[in-house]
């Protein structure tokens, strides 16, 4: 046979090694950006994304917000906002004031 001559069994055997090959790669760079975000989980949780600080965890009208005792910032989780705010637009802007002088009432505590 010539050098040119590639015979289709070894052909399918070499496509098939490929896709293993392929396939084993997607799954190490999966496994690797999972234990990446949980590292990174690890490292941020409960810390303020402002200063760095240890979030406190406070009760407001009915609501758990975090709260960072050092330079005041409020975390809300996602629906939080809109559990507070409820549906009704106009009280949004006395739900944010309330809220943000609940945590600077804290901050002085």
């Amino acid at each position: 046979m010539p050098k040119d001559h590639v015979d289709p069994e070894d052909a399918y055997f070499l496509r098939q090694e490929r896709q293993k090959l392929a396939q084993l790669k997607e799954q190490a760079q999966a496994e690797e950006a999972a234990a990446t975000l949980q590292a990174r989980k690890q490292t941020h949780f409960h810390k303020c994304g402002k200063c760095g600080g240890d979030m406190d965890t406070q009760l407001f009208k009915g609501v758990e917000i975090e709260i960072c005792p050092d330079c005041g910032a409020v975390l809300l989780d996602p629906g939080e906002l809109e559990t507070l705010a409820g549906t009704d637009g106009s009280v949004v802007l006395q739900t944010l004031s309330d809220l943000f002088s609940f945590s600077k009432n804290k901050q002085e505590d």
